[in-house]
């Protein structure tokens, strides 16, 4: 494999006195589900109507309270399913849909027609800022890139105050993050921020997508710390994470993101996105859960969620992923099945305040 020559190492970052590897993750984050919008898109069949209202449904009982439910502009299906679930009042007072949109004019105002009648919603803009979309794809300089992102957040506050009677929050991804320089995506973001000027009962959402991962987790996690001690506003931001999983690291981008500020994390049940998917939900909180967190989303019928997100999606779960997987409390090793029978045992007779079974991290009863 001698064509490795033509790859170059991500560069780290310098900052000598991150604080992020000396923290631990006390609470949930806010959970915004992306299978309605990332994860569909990656499907080669995508969901239809009846099938996108009933997982919808399924996302919510799993208790999320934020769902990006679709691309409105993207095509009439996108479009008509906004349209169904807001005309038939079918989201829940405390549930709040999100929809994305380009940096561009016309398509920002059918995204605010799709949700005409909506009590509350997330409008999520973005555009590419990374070195490689901006010369090869776009062609546009920083300032021309920036430009195109203060154009989007104006018109998106613009639209809103046109719709009053929806309470619109507004979020803004500086789409592939990770290949983009670090002053530059605190300046961009900045920009933003300053035309939604943010304030304590309104807070804007800066996400930060992880679009290609290109480093080792703890880089991205230093790019985090870096983006939460240098926006303006950081009080009234909410500083969001949409890890993918490129090099299989998408959980510990997450998990490490949250340590070093983050305050949400996008993503999707099992981790199913474009390529190799987006972080896995269900493992971040579940990780969580290990720990004595409580994820604040109910994982507590494993098998249920599995049969549900294999009969909507016609994906199929390996055997072996954590957690969920079909063979992850088997033991074939009888050096194993020795230890985890006395750690039963152990567990009936001692009665212990915490979990003390060798080879299972959970109790699987836990999770059905």
């Amino acid at each position: 494999m001698m064509n490795y020559t033509k790859y170059r190492p991500y560069p780290t970052m310098d900052m000598p006195n991150r604080k992020w590897p000396g923290n631990t993750i006390t609470k949930a984050p806010v959970w915004c589900s992306v299978d309605m919008r990332d994860g569909n898109q990656s499907l080669e069949i995508p969901m239809n109507l009846p099938e996108k209202l009933k997982f919808f449904q399924f996302l919510v009982d799993t208790g999320f309270k934020e769902i990006e439910i679709g691309f409105p502009a993207a095509s009439d299906t996108e479009f008509e399913f906004a349209r169904c679930l807001i005309d038939n009042n079918l989201i829940p007072d405390d549930v709040t849909v999100q929809v994305l949109t380009q940096s561009r004019p016309h398509i920002i105002h059918k995204t605010f027609e799709a949700l005409k009648g909506a009590k509350k919603a997330i409008v999520h803009l973005y555009n590419s800022t990374s070195t490689l979309q901006r010369d090869v794809v776009f062609g546009n300089s920083m300032q021309e890139t920036i430009d195109l992102a203060v154009a989007g957040a104006k018109q998106i506050k613009e639209e809103a105050a046109a719709i009053p009677e929806t309470e619109f929050f507004f979020e803004y991804s500086p789409e592939s993050f990770t290949g983009t320089e670090m002053p530059f995506a605190v300046e961009i973001c900045n920009a933003v921020l300053d035309v939604w000027e943010p304030t304590p009962d309104h807070k804007a959402i800066i996400n930060l997508p992880v679009t290609v991962e290109h480093s080792m987790p703890h880089v991205y996690a230093s790019q985090v710390e870096y983006m939460s001690k240098n926006l303006k506003y950081r009080d009234n931001v909410v500083l969001s994470l949409h890890p993918h999983n490129d090099r299989g690291c998408g959980v510990s981008d997450a998990e490490m993101g949250i340590l070093a500020g983050a305050d949400r994390i996008e993503g999707t049940l099992f981790g199913n996105g474009e390529r190799t998917g987006n972080v896995d939900i269900i493992t971040v909180g579940m990780n969580m859960y290990m720990q004595g967190v409580d994820p604040e989303l109910d994982f507590s019928d494993m098998p249920k969620l599995c049969h549900a997100f294999e009969s909507f999606t016609g994906m199929s779960i390996n055997p072996r992923s954590p957690y969920c997987g079909s063979l992850v409390f088997a033991a074939f090793s009888g050096s194993h099945q020795d230890a985890i029978a006395k750690g039963m045992h152990w567990i009936e007779e001692k009665a212990p305040d915490t979990w003390t079974v060798p080879y299972l991290p959970i109790d699987p009863t836990d999770i059905g």
